[in-house]
């Protein structure tokens, strides 16, 4: 198997999510050009127990919302929050 260009990226888990994993901050390998959809699927990996909750989970980056589809440069940092409902 050929290896390609492998990237860092630190991936911030909410309050929500951190209660599930076992850190609130993982440092993940994903390929280069890798999208928040592969970073979803990784983390999904690393830390099981968050899996389920990926669903609804909205993705921030550099501030920002960002889609699934965005790619990710090496050094990024994601936070993955649970969205809040009030009443």
């Amino acid at each position: 198997m050929a290896s390609s260009e492998a990237m860092q990226v630190r991936v911030r888990l909410g309050a929500g999510l951190a209660t599930l994993a076992h850190a609130p901050l993982l440092s993940l390998e994903l390929e280069d050009g890798a999208t928040v959809a592969d970073l979803f699927e990784r983390v999904g990996e690393a830390a099981p127990d968050v899996a389920p909750a990926l669903r609804s989970v909205l993705p921030v980056v550099a501030g920002e919302h960002a889609e699934r589809t965005r790619r990710l440069r090496a050094g990024d940092e994601v936070a993955l929050l649970l969205p809040v409902s009030g009443g």
